[in-house]
């Protein structure tokens, strides 16, 4: 079971051509319904990045993780980080779904709070790799 949710986590990268194709769409046809491609764009993150989070936590992709996940202080900062960003996007997308008038604005905070929420399950695999990789707790994670 392990296996498939790894190979569906890759379905982050084709979500991410969609988000996109949002981000541009603007640019082609004079900037009409900006506010609608980039609300898409923000859900289609949100999509890609929950996703993401279905890899294997006992793995990095790279040498900079790596040593992010490995080292104490840099692991808690950007775990701090991770967690003012979904923050950010959660207060902010449903303070702009009960105070604003206008449906443009509130379509966005939909878009930022499904994006917000996908932060919140990242940093929930970002602990689990902090937890599998730092060396003051997991010496052998070294290799």
């Amino acid at each position: 079971m392990k296996n498939f949710f790894h190979a569906i986590s890759y379905l982050q990268y084709p979500l991410l051509l969609v988000m996109i194709y949002f981000v541009v769409t603007p640019l082609f046809n004079d900037f009409e319904e900006v506010f609608v491609s980039f609300n898409l764009a923000l859900v289609f993150m949100g999509l890609s990045v929950s996703f993401s989070t279905l890899q294997d936590t006992s793995k990095t992709q790279n040498k900079a993780s790596l040593k992010v996940w490995q080292s104490p202080r840099k692991g808690k900062l950007f775990l701090t980080l991770l967690g003012l960003l979904a923050m950010f996007f959660v207060v902010m997308g449903i303070m702009g779904m009960l105070f604003t008038f206008s449906t443009i604005l509130s379509q966005i905070a939909l878009g930022m709070v499904v994006t917000g929420v996908s932060i919140i399950s990242m940093l929930k695999a970002a602990l689990e790799m902090f937890e599998n990789h730092r060396l003051d707790k997991n010496p052998a994670s070294s290799a």
